[in-house]
């Protein structure tokens, strides 16, 4: 079983919840959040940038944001002189903490060779083996 996320809810390279990740792939498997996350990885922006950015309807484009905000990786302030403003971020902890789960778990050394458990994993030469997976 694996054991919870760290105090600041991001994933460590070790452990992580599986709620969490299938939250995390599932926000951003929808092509125009991924379209927005992207736009906003090159910087702040307002709500009427990413609508002329990105051709997306006002209104699609916040529900899209509020996900967005609601799985943590995007930040939303208001302007300091204009409130009516908004301001979207990405959530720059959140990222790091993410790359930093990403590159471990995708990393290509974790992959174990273990025998198998059907007939070819009875059998006990490698050429047998080599033979089967051609």
């Amino acid at each position: 079983m694996m054991s919870v996320t760290t105090m600041t809810g991001l994933p460590t390279a070790e452990r992580e919840a599986p709620g969490e990740s299938s939250v995390f792939f599932k926000t951003l498997s929808d092509p125009n959040r991924l379209r927005v996350f992207a736009q906003l990885m090159r910087g702040d922006s307002c709500n009427c940038e990413l609508v002329a950015q990105l051709g997306i309807p006002a209104n699609l484009l916040s529900h899209h944001l509020k996900v967005l905000s609601e799985a943590g990786l995007v930040r939303a302030r208001r302007d300091a002189v204009d409130g009516r403003w908004i301001y979207y971020s990405v959530n720059r902890a959140a990222v790091a903490g993410w790359h930093t789960y990403l590159q471990s778990f995708l990393d290509p050394s974790r992959i174990e060779e273990r025998p198998l458990c059907g007939p070819e994993g009875q059998c006990d030469t490698a050429a047998t083996r080599s033979v089967a997976l051609a």
